[in-house]
């Protein structure tokens, strides 16, 4: 990517964050997946957890780890605190994998698994787990793993 570009995507990012903090519903999936796809993607694996009220509107997209070219900790005791403390309804995992290849790991689907027991637990509801590659984004919902 040249620094000409990465500008481009920091811009559209600032944009993008400005226009979804004056309308806070993610009113289709393809915007949901557009979304996803700039604020996530990336060189190094990044773990984001959109944290919804009870009409789905966006509370807060947080970035919970970082991690490396192949692998980001995720701590679902982190993930689900962090709900109960913005007092979020519902929430969607998101996180890239920086090779450009969606497919989830065994590793994915046991975390998103952890995730979901917690959330069914205290009256949570786990919407999706979506991971972004090169140019097209997963849903685990989409593939009957949710």
């Amino acid at each position: 990517m040249t620094p000409q570009e990465e500008t481009i995507i920091l811009e559209a990012r600032d944009i993008l964050g400005r226009y979804l903090s004056q309308n806070p519903v993610i009113g289709s999936w393809q915007a949901l997946l557009d979304y996803c796809a700039l604020t996530v993607r990336g060189p190094i694996e990044r773990f984001h957890v959109l944290y919804l009220d009870r009409k789905n509107r966006i509370i807060s997209d947080e970035l919970l780890s970082t991690g490396t070219v192949d692998h980001v900790p995720v701590y679902p005791r982190e993930v689900i605190k962090r709900a109960l403390m913005l007092n979020a309804s519902a929430l969607i995992l998101i996180h890239n994998h920086p090779s450009g290849d969606p497919t989830p790991s065994e590793a994915d689907f046991g975390m998103t698994k952890e995730i979901q027991k917690g959330c069914r637990y205290l009256g949570l509801t786990l919407h999706d787990h979506i991971i972004v590659g090169a140019g097209t984004e997963l849903s685990l919902r989409a593939l009957g793993k949710l």
